[in-house]
């Protein structure tokens, strides 16, 4: 399993995902499940996967491919002329790669994959993506400014309550931090390290990305903080009355 969350606010978008994958409690490993392509100045796209590992590494192995290897015709992520383009790529992709690699007669199901997409490209503003495993996507909007995919359900309610559209970066991070940490102490199938990407709104360029690994001071911060700030909550909600 894995958690992935794409959050768009006011000043850019900000990205999150576990690095778990596992096949039953004695076969677990880590692999990142973001990946980023960016032209300075032109473009930046980051992209988040869960489900079948080795179908979300033909899509990105396939994205990679297309745009080093381009053919008149087929514009690859790095010449699409706008984010709904490049969605539609990705989508593309997405179900030409479980399309291929379902056996003859076999349902699809086992080899899919879900992605959040996002990022900006110059001429319009950043723009937020959930896709599908048959290809198709939705945009964020006001009323649905983020996406998670894989093991949502235990960080979702941080995500609901605090999100304001024009909380500051720092804000958005720690958020996004709670969420994780919510989900980590629910469910062993999402683990550390998490992978984090900020784009800032028409920079045109991907600031470093950032991991925090298990002994992370700053992680271990706001996990400790944000329990001791539940207890305390807890503790001052009225009792009821006899």
């Amino acid at each position: 399993m894995t958690y992935c969350v794409g959050l768009k606010m006011d000043s850019g978008l900000i990205f999150m995902s576990d690095t778990r994958t596992n096949a039953g409690l004695d076969n677990i490993s880590t692999f990142s499940k973001m990946r980023t392509w960016s032209t300075p100045g032109e473009r930046a796209i980051v992209l988040l996967s869960a489900g079948n590992l080795a179908t979300t590494q033909a899509v990105a192995g396939l994205i990679d491919e297309r745009i080093r290897t381009p053919r008149a015709g087929r514009p690859s992520l790095m010449e699409t002329s706008s984010m709904f383009q490049t969605a539609q790529l990705v989508g593309s992709i997405v179900k030409e790669v479980i399309h291929d690699t379902a056996p003859v007669g076999q349902s699809a199901d086992a080899f899919g994959a879900t992605f959040i997409m996002g990022g900006q490209i110059r001429g319009e503003g950043p723009r937020l993506f959930y896709i599908y495993p048959e290809g198709n996507f939705i945009e964020s909007s006001p009323d649905t400014p983020f996406f998670q995919i894989g093991e949502h359900k235990y960080g979702k309610p941080i995500l609901v309550r605090a999100y304001e559209p024009d909380m500051s970066e720092e804000d958005a991070i720690k958020l996004l931090l709670v969420s994780f940490d919510s989900t980590l102490k629910s469910n062993l199938s999402v683990g550390l390290p998490l992978d984090m990407q900020v784009y800032r709104a028409d920079s045109l360029a991907l600031v470093p990305g950032r991991r925090f690994e298990r002994n992370d001071p700053y992680y271990t911060a706001i996990s400790e903080g944000w329990g001791s700030a539940l207890k305390a909550a807890f503790h001052s909600l009225p009792s009821l009355e006899s």
